[in-house]
C-alpha cells in the first residue's frame, strides 16, 4: 500500500510513498526494494536538488494528512554492495543507485555516510528528535544497517 502521486512527465511520471506509523508494517531495505519492483517501479533515486525538494514537499503533505506526525525514516534506492573498502575514505564513492541511475547528487547529513556495517540509505524523517550538528533530522540522508525497519 502507499500513496501514488503522478506528474505525467515521461521520465518520472509517478512516485509512490509508503509511510507506516505502525512499526510492525515497516520493512528492511531488500523487502522495500522488492515491493517497489513487484509494483513495476524501483526504490527512489534522487537526481537533483529540485527532485529532492519535490520529495520533501510530498512527504510533508503525506505526513500532515496522517494521524499526527511521528518519526520514521524512508528508504531510498542508494546502497553500497560488498564491504571491501567500507571503512576507507573511498567509502562515499561506493554508493550506487538500485535502479542503475548514475546521478552524482547526494544529500548526506553532516558526518554521513558513516560506512562500516551501514550500507543502505534512508532519508531522515525524525521531526521529534532534537537537532544535531547538521540541523533537524529531516530529509537529509543517512546510511543505516540494511535490516533496520523503515
Amino acid at each position: 500500500s502507499g500513496q501514488k502521486v503522478c506528474y505525467g512527465e515521461p521520465k518520472r511520471s509517478c512516485y509512490k510513498l509508503a509511510y507506516f506509523q505502525d512499526l510492525s508494517r515497516r520493512v528492511g531495505f531488500q523487502e522495500a526494494r522488492q515491493a517497489c519492483e513487484i509494483d513495476g517501479g524501483a526504490l527512489l533515486s534522487l537526481e537533483s536538488e529540485a527532485e529532492q525538494q519535490l520529495i520533501e514537499n510530498m512527504l510533508q503533505n503525506l505526513t500532515k494528512s496522517g494521524s499526527g506526525i511521528s518519526d520514521g525514516d524512508f528508504w531510498i534506492g542508494l546502497w553500497r554492495s560488498g564491504d571491501g573498502l567500507a571503512t576507507s575514505s573511498a567509502c562515499p564513492d561506493l554508493y550506487q543507485w538500485a535502479d542503475g541511475s548514475i546521478s552524482p547528487f547526494r544529500n548526506w547529513y553532516t558526518d554521513e555516510p558513516s560506512c562500516g556495517s551501514e550500507a543502505c540509505v534512508v532519508m531522515y524523517h525524525q521531526p521529534t528528535a532534537n537537532p544535531g550538528l547538521g540541523g533537524p533530522y529531516l530529509y537529509q540522508w543517512n546510511d543505516d544497517r540494511c535490516n533496520m525497519k523503515h
